[in-house]
């Protein structure tokens, strides 16, 4: 067997300041949303204090534009909660994901990240793996700006709330689902990637239809999983073969 005196250089960790630079340009996209959260939450009853509360204790935006939704007096605890998780169960597969793909955050680090996990959080960390590893500067580069700008942003949007009136007449509805649109296309790479994208969208679409609640968010991933699961390319071979035996008897 011959043995190769190159070593290919280590790849570099990238740092805390290249996670904000990434960060950066989503959050004038992502402030619209919190300022229309917080304004919702304004229109519902909601003090500034209580909107800033909750988007800094719960930090997901999906699962609390749910449960303004369900938003009602007496308040229906049980419906929001279960709703809630319903969505917020997306976590799991995401976290699934990204965990084995980022072997360098462990230990607190690793249950502090889980806190900041989001849909941008878990899109940016994959795209990043495919091409350097990541480490808890760069996890934390993205989540911190982006934890701060919901915060900001929504509480805000709770002072301007009783004076802004319907968000739809702005066109501010639809920033939430613009948002996820450009995160789920910058993942396409091509027919493969398209015909994921197309078996969990239209489940999504289709149980959202048939099924009450918010189990459409859940059929959606793992239509989207299975079609991956039943696309993806098996290794090639000569990756894994053992050595001939003149292999062996050269090496």
């Amino acid at each position: 067997m011959v043995h190769s005196a190159y070593a290919a250089p280590a790849q570099t960790v990238p740092s805390f300041g290249l996670g904000v630079a990434t960060i950066f340009p989503l959050l004038f996209a992502t402030a619209p949303i919190g300022l229309l959260f917080g304004a919702l939450a304004a229109q519902k009853g909601l003090t500034p204090a209580e909107v800033f509360l909750m988007s800094s204790m719960v930090f997901a935006g999906g699962s609390q534009f749910v449960a303004l939704d369900l938003w009602a007096n007496p308040l229906p605890w049980f419906t929001i909660a279960s709703s809630a998780f319903l969505v917020n169960l997306r976590h799991v597969l995401m976290g699934a994901s990204l965990t084995p793909k980022i072997p360098l955050i462990t230990g607190r680090k690793r249950m502090l990240g889980y806190f900041f996990l989001t849909d941008e959080t878990w899109a940016f960390c994959e795209q990043k793996v495919l091409s350097q590893p990541v480490g808890f500067g760069y996890y934390m580069g993205i989540s911190l700006p982006f934890f701060s700008n919901w915060v900001i942003s929504s509480f805000i949007g709770a002072f301007i709330g009783p004076v802004m009136g319907d968000p739809a007449t702005i066109g501010l509805d639809f920033a939430f689902t613009a948002l996820f649109v450009f995160l789920v296309m910058s993942f396409w790479t091509g027919y493969r990637s398209g015909l994921v994208i197309a078996a969990s969208g239209l489940t999504s679409v289709l149980v959202n239809i048939l099924v009450e609640g918010a189990w459409y968010i859940i059929a959606g991933a793992l239509a989207g999983m299975l079609v991956a699961a039943i696309l993806a390319k098996p290794e090639a071979s000569t990756n894994t073969a053992p050595l001939s035996d003149q292999e062996n008897q050269n090496g």
